[in-house]
């Protein structure tokens, strides 16, 4: 890890008012200075295939715009007016109140202010989301926590358990650029083995009805390294409630029946029921997966086979175990972009290392991107061979400059693509997870159709 940043690929914690902005009509309410909220929203939705302001983001967000004169008086009391402005002017379900850097330098209370107008029936709570506090990965988790522990556990005082309910905790919206698509996917597949499912977030979710029925879940799900686990030891704490832990986020056919298999023994399902589901998709999958066999036999000898990922944990261990598993790709290099805790750094080099002995000696947490291209360049140049790179619209030209190397964008910056329901999770994201990749071998007429010649 550099102690200078030049491309960071996530934010501070300020940006989990993306998080809010995710739960259908969830209305974030920001205690920062003049600028604060305009470039999370700039970073984390424009920047992730143009996603759009939604139901309230973008220019609609609410924020007290704190001066000097807040620093030096406190900003409390023009936190109350925002507030109350914006409980009048916006239609919301759930009001989160986020602290910036400005407000936790000063100390400004907003947990009591939250509480205030809590008492009063208003669905508002408030998280310290100080820049300080952490990336937007921990901005996320303080969030979830803090609507669990201030509006969740005033809506039900003891949980009524439903078998087969599911409360999943998995990607970062926004911070994932494909997290409607994946969420929708996830909560496609577990209902598929027979499960009730509590998305959470996005168009598949039924906002904070959902949130409320968390505690009745008969099991959580954390389906990431680390993101969630969090929420799932809270709620193990507060309800009682069971948690499943899958480290590796499911895509194409081996990794997601594995997913699907692990969680209905969880479960307590009919294996039958289960099977019966898997076998279906499978057959699908490979119907599909036999056109690609065609495409492999004509152009193989153009095919690369390294691979160099930069993403976070949890789509970046996905996606290189279905590439390396199922497409047969050599892993070259692991760069974990996310920032997680020591202890979690061992735990992910176990899981990669378990995927791929190769990968020994071979992971890297670091989050300055233009390090991370300064190696793969020096690297791609001496082997003098080409790769696929699992990064960002930054390693664009990365990838161009060296051998027409192959580039998937699977982390942010996403700012050549639009993406609006797209996935690369599961069964279904597997093929488009192919498509992308191997339509990349026709970009900027690198290969064409009639000669299978390079350029």
């Amino acid at each position: 890890m550099s102690s200078l940043v030049e491309q960071a690929k996530f934010t501070c914690a300020l940006g989990a008012m993306q998080t809010v902005l995710a739960i259908p009509r969830g209305i974030p309410i920001i205690h920062a200075g003049p600028g604060c909220a305009s470039r999370q929203f700039a970073f984390l939705s424009s920047g992730a295939g143009y996603q759009g302001e939604g139901y309230a983001g973008g220019g609609q967000i609410s924020c007290t715009n704190s001066s000097q004169s807040e620093v030096i008086f406190g900003g409390e009391k023009k936190l109350r007016a925002t507030v109350e402005g914006t409980l009048k002017v916006i239609d919301g379900d759930l009001y989160v109140i986020q602290s910036g850097c400005t407000a936790g330098i000063i100390g400004d209370d907003i947990g009591q202010v939250a509480a205030d107008f809590s008492e009063q029936g208003y669905p508002v709570v408030g998280v310290d989301t100080a820049g300080f506090r952490g990336n937007n990965y921990k901005g996320h988790e303080l969030v979830v926590n803090a609507i669990i522990e201030q509006y969740v556990a005033a809506q039900t005082k003891q949980a009524d358990v439903r078998q087969g309910l599911v409360n999943v905790f998995s990607v970062v919206p926004f911070q994932d650029a494909y997290w409607r698509g994946d969420l929708e996917e996830i909560k496609r597949l577990l209902t598929g083995i027979g499960l009730e499912v509590n998305i959470l977030f996005g168009n598949g979710s039924k906002g904070v009805e959902e949130w409320r029925d968390i505690p009745n879940a008969q099991f959580n799900l954390v389906l990431s390294p680390w993101v969630g686990l969090s929420t799932a030891k809270l709620l193990e704490r507060k309800y009682k409630t069971p948690y499943l832990h899958y480290p590796v986020f499911p895509v194409g056919l081996k990794e997601t029946s594995r997913f699907l298999r692990e969680v209905g023994r969880f479960a307590g399902l009919p294996k039958a029921q289960v099977e019966g589901f898997i076998q279906e998709e499978e057959k699908r999958y490979k119907s599909y997966f036999v056109s690609f066999g065609d495409l492999v036999s004509d152009f193989g000898c153009y095919l690369p086979y390294h691979l160099y990922t930069a993403a976070d944990s949890i789509y970046g261990i996905g996606a290189s175990r279905f590439l390396i598993e199922e497409l047969g790709f050599t892993p070259k290099k692991f760069y974990d972009i996310d920032a997680p805790a020591q202890k979690t750094e061992e735990d992910i080099k176990e899981i990669l290392q378990n995927i791929d002995e190769r990968y020994t000696g071979n992971v890297s947490f670091e989050y300055d991107n233009r390090i991370i291209q300064d190696e793969i360049r020096k690297e791609l140049q001496e082997e003098k061979t080409r790769a696929v790179i699992l990064g960002s619209s930054w390693d664009k030209e990365l990838a161009r400059e060296n051998f027409d190397s192959i580039l998937v964008r699977l982390s942010i910056p996403v700012t050549d693509k639009v993406i609006m329901s797209k996935s690369y999770a599961g069964y279904r994201g597997g093929l488009t997870l192919i498509e992308d990749l191997y339509s990349g071998l026709f970009d900027d007429g690198m290969i064409t159709n009639t000669t299978h010649a390079d350029h």
